[in-house]
């Protein structure tokens, strides 16, 4: 591919240029098809799984209900107390409540995760 590039570009500066193909292969020869086929695999590639992540997202969002415990882009977690069009009231702990902006929430909660090595770490230190 790369080496009949370079044999078309090198005719076209010595000015010996190959005549001009008709019918279909003109056609396939054009940079249309090629176009086409990038367009093609644009849509497949990005726009296409990205509007069905924004859809997915939009769909949790709609669905959170009170009670729900979520976690935050922050790394919050906490109960929904409350919702409105754009806010997420959490409850954090007894009496501690916080408003989020609802695009904020990133995921249900859920309990019995594994801690990580430092939070592992440090619970053994803290125990001696």
């Amino acid at each position: 591919m790369v080496s009949s590039l370079l044999v078309v570009v090198s005719q076209l500066a010595d000015g010996s240029a190959a005549p001009a193909a008709s019918g279909l292969g003109a056609i396939l020869s054009s940079p249309f098809p090629m176009l086409l086929m990038m367009a093609g695999l644009f849509y497949f590639m990005l726009w296409r799984p990205q509007a069905k992540k924004q859809r997915e997202v939009q769909d949790f969002l709609k669905a959170l209900k009170k009670g729900d415990e979520v976690v935050t882009t922050g790394g919050l977690i906490g109960k929904i107390s409350g919702l409105t069009e754009t806010e997420v009231t959490l409850e954090v702990q007894e009496k501690v409540r916080l408003k989020v902006q609802r695009s904020h929430v990133v995921s249900k909660y859920t309990s019995g995760t594994k801690a990580t090595p430092a939070e592992a770490a440090s619970s053994s230190t803290t125990t001696k």
